[in-house]
């Protein structure tokens, strides 16, 4: 049976539709009761619902092809997991610290919603198009092609390296203060592994649903559309590397230790030794030019946390010496005045 279209043949307009009223439905609750535990869960399963969505809808009623089975399948079960996690923390800490300074107010609250809705139907559009009429128009190639193998690969990769890393950074804050330093299990290769997890969780979705056209049996505009998808990713990546993840958590977070003295020097080695992003073995990281560390290992200086620079003490020990140089300038003035 031939795919149901509904609105367009791209799902984009039901899919932006369905994201915009679901976000908006857990915003009304969130805001209403002041109530941060259903945020995270709101988004994960956004994602379930699109992908269940046009699945069905392109199936139509058959067995969906296996491409676009295992692809739909693949981007539920990551949002499944990352959505559960977070209900799971945010259960246990009893708030979410992102809104402490938003819950209150409406259209800052709003924002991040909105911002949440971008994301969403954004990230799983490899999935939307691949399900959708325009795609399935065409004849489809046997789900076991090289870049479906390798793809499949990828997936399993990141998901094991995110939800693996999520639990041992869980289970370190259990079990330790906040002065020492998770550079265990997978931390001991990168700072941030289960954001690195999901960046190639990511692109191995899109690397699935995009074999459908690299291999030459879809053509026309859903062609062009299948590629024009791995805007998906990239705006993960975006997202974990320049907003919401690394800003929030390197510099900040070394500042913190720093003005709170929690094990500092500790702290310290680990971030000179450990790559930011990128698994990499430390005791060759650590030797590594900066130049390389700042191109290929993507530690941008954005990042870095400079005592001198950054520390609100350091400052303060800064400008008490110069209010202390320009009063021994007056007062030294003041006295030659007076010898005059």
């Amino acid at each position: 049976m031939a795919p149901i279209q509904v609105l367009d043949p791209y799902y984009l307009a039901i899919t932006l539709l369905i994201t915009i009223a679901y976000q908006l439905f857990f915003f009304s609750i969130a805001f209403s009761l002041k109530f941060d535990k259903l945020t995270d869960f709101a988004g994960g399963t956004n994602f379930v619902l699109l992908a269940v969505l046009t699945l069905s809808l392109g199936a139509n009623g058959t067995i969906p092809p296996t491409r676009q089975l295992v692809a739909s399948l693949f981007l539920m079960v990551w949002a499944l997991r990352l959505s559960g996690f977070l209900f799971y923390r945010v259960l246990k800490t009893g708030k979410d610290d992102r809104f402490d300074d938003k819950r209150d107010k409406f259209f800052p609250f709003l924002g991040f919603w909105v911002f949440q809705m971008i994301w969403v139907w954004t990230c799983s559009l490899p999935v939307t198009i691949l399900n959708s009429p325009a795609v399935l128009a065409y004849p489809q190639r046997s789900f076991g092609t090289g870049r479906d193998i390798a793809g499949v690969v990828l997936y399993a990769i990141g998901l094991v390296m995110e939800s693996v890393s999520d639990a041992q950074r869980m289970r370190f804050r259990a079990e330790n203060d906040r002065s020492a330093v998770c550079d265990g299990g997978f931390f001991y290769l990168s700072r941030h592994p289960n954001y690195f997890g999901e960046i190639i969780v990511q692109f191995a979705i899109y690397m699935i649903a995009v074999s459908a056209a690299a291999d030459g049996f879809v053509g026309g505009q859903a062609y062009n559309a299948l590629y024009a998808t791995i805007i998906g990713p990239f705006l993960l990546t975006f997202l974990l590397m320049f907003v919401s993840g690394l800003p929030l958590s390197e510099r900040p977070g070394a500042k913190r230790r720093f003005e709170a003295g929690t094990n500092w020097e500790a702290y310290e080695r680990y971030l000179r030794r450990t790559s930011i992003l990128i698994p990499f073995p430390p005791r060759i990281y650590e030797r590594l030019p900066i130049i390389i560390k700042r191109t290929i290992f993507l530690e941008f200086p954005m990042y870095v946390f400079d005592p001198a620079k950054h520390s609100d003490a350091a400052k303060a020990q800064e400008e008490g010496r110069g209010r202390q140089s320009g009063d021994a300038l007056v007062n030294n003035t003041n006295g030659q005045h007076t010898s005059s």
